[in-house]
């Protein structure tokens, strides 16, 4: 029987059993993958490059789109490569890395999310106190506290998790590395310790949520008050597409698992730039800036060459 001193990798799920498959698994990673890339690369560019994007909202939305990178770019790739080359194995440094910086960029922006709904409360149901509620210190305070939380977070959870011995094989009923998947390998009794620091990470999160809920509904209320036109409630509403980032606690199969894990740890990184720009005028301006920027550098470029 294995333990952890003696593993020097795990083996990830296999997303398809025959070679096509495999390839066109690779194929649509790869797709999404770079959509995500382009993206929240364009916000991020956009947002950096544009002065007048320089305000607490977009600042926050920056972080999400950087987080948003990190956390595709930490699943996605190892998987693409393992589709390509045929292969399960990854590292036992690597999945602990890999759980490292997923569960940090993850819990970072479920923090970003609950200061975004703050914000979002502050400029509608306060806005003659948004100033000294939510000034430049106090949104680089909170940005960097959610920063840190998450840090610290992912460090007490990662040095628990893989401290634990292992006596149940290897194999990682997951795509990527994730926490609930090694305790199952680990010994019987072994991982209480780490399920109190998971119910102590839930009740944070619940309680996140709650506070984001509270927000959200004085927001509609405060909308639906000052704001009678269906084109202006229609709108107001729009701000709760983050919700697609809540996970079901109860999976009843390995495969639900695998769907439900892809979707939130894949689908939203792809989807926020297209969530959050979608009906901001500002952004959408500054992005198509950017894009006509690269594409007169470009033509400028090739006529050069051509000289």
């Amino acid at each position: 029987m294995p333990n952890s001193s003696s593993i020097s990798e795990f083996l990830l799920l296999a997303l398809a059993d025959t070679r096509q498959l495999q390839l066109l698994h690779f194929w649509l990673l790869l797709g999404i993958y770079l959509a995500a890339l382009l993206g929240n690369g364009l916000i991020s560019t956009a947002v950096a490059c544009d002065h007048r994007l320089h305000t607490p909202m977009y600042v926050f939305l920056l972080n999400l789109a950087l987080l948003d990178l990190g956390c595709i770019s930490t699943t996605l790739p190892k998987a693409m490569a393992n589709a390509l080359w045929h292969t399960r194995a990854i590292s036992y440094a690597g999945c602990a890395t890999q759980v490292f910086f997923f569960l940090f960029l993850f819990s970072t922006e479920y923090y970003l999310l609950t200061i975004m709904s703050y914000d979002r409360y502050a400029t509608i149901c306060k806005p003659l106190h948004y100033g000294t509620l939510l000034g430049s210190r106090a949104c680089a305070t909170m940005a960097a506290a959610a920063w840190g939380a998450g840090v610290l977070n992912s460090v007490l959870h990662t040095a628990n998790t893989f401290s634990l011995p292992l006596c149940h094989g290897n194999a990682v009923d997951q795509f990527f590395c994730e926490i609930p998947q090694i305790l199952k390998l680990s010994c019987s009794q072994s991982y209480l310790k780490e399920i109190s620091l998971l119910v102590f990470s839930i009740t944070l999160v619940s309680g996140c949520f709650a506070f984001i809920l509270f927000s959200y509904v004085q927001i509609f209320r405060a909308v639906l008050r000052m704001m009678p036109s269906e084109q202006g409630r229609h709108k107001a509403f729009s701000i709760t597409d983050f919700l697609a980032y809540l996970k079901p606690h109860s999976l009843v199969s390995p495969s639900l698992d695998l769907v439900v894990s892809f979707l939130y740890s894949v689908v939203p990184p792809t989807l926020n730039p297209l969530i959050y720009s979608m009906r901001n005028q500002e952004l959408k301006d500054a992005v198509r800036k950017i894009m006509s920027w690269t594409h007169f550098s470009r033509d400028k470029l090739l006529i050069c060459l051509y000289k």
